[in-house]
C-alpha cells in the first residue's frame, strides 16, 4: 500500500462518518480513528510488521564501541603528575595482553628497559593478535591496564620515562 491509496482511505473514513477502520494485511497494519464531534480531526497509526528471520544459532551479544563511550566514560587511571612520562596508547579496540600466552612471561615488566620497535604488548582483534611496538625507548614506569582486559581506541596503555 503506497501513501497515496493511504490518504485516499484516510479522505474515505472521514465522510463516511464512521469512528474507526482497521485494516491488516501480510506486510502492514493500519487503524484509522477518527472524532465525531470533530469531524475533520482523523488519526492515523500505522505498524510495519517485519518480514520473520530464520533463526540461526545464538549469538553472543557484544556492546557497541560507540554505544559504550556514551553510556559511560571509560575510568581514567590515575594521572601521573609529572608530565615528563610519555604515554603508549592503544592504536586499535581489542583485548590487551601483556604476555604473548597465558603460560608466557610478560613482555615487559616495570623497570623494564625497552628500545624503539621492541614488543611490548597483544592486542586481540577480531581473532587476530596484533603485536604493539614501542615508539619510543625508555623505562616501563607503569602499566595502566590489567592483562586480558578490553581496550579502546587512543585508550592509554603504559607509561614510559623516555630519559
Amino acid at each position: 500500500m503506497n501513501i497515496k491509496e493511504v490518504e485516499e482511505l484516510i479522505r474515505f473514513v472521514a465522510k463516511a462518518n464512521v469512528s474507526e477502520v482497521e485494516l491488516e494485511t501480510k506486510d502492514l497494519k493500519l487503524v484509522i480513528k477518527t472524532n465525531k464531534a470533530a469531524e475533520r480531526y482523523v488519526e492515523v497509526q500505522s505498524y510495519q510488521t517485519p518480514a520473520p528471520i530464520p533463526q540461526a544459532a545464538p549469538v553472543p551479544q557484544v556492546a557497541a564501541p560507540a554505544a559504550a563511550e556514551a553510556a559511560a566514560p571509560a575510568p581514567q587511571p590515575k594521572a601521573v603528575v609529572d608530565s615528563k612520562y610519555v604515554t603508549i596508547k592503544s592504536p586499535m579496540i581489542g583485548t590487551f595482553y601483556r604476555s604473548p600466552g597465558p603460560d608466557k612471561p610478560p613482555f615487559l615488566n616495570v623497570g623494564d628497559k625497552i628500545e624503539k620497535g621492541k614488543i611490548i604488548c597483544i592486542i586481540e582483534a577480531m581473532k587476530l593478535f596484533n603485536e604493539i611496538e614501542a615508539e619510543i625507548s625508555g623505562t616501563v614506569v607503569k602499566y595502566l591496564l590489567n592483562d586480558a582486559s578490553p581496550v579502546e581506541y587512543d585508550q592509554p596503555l603504559l607509561l614510559i620515562d623516555p630519559s
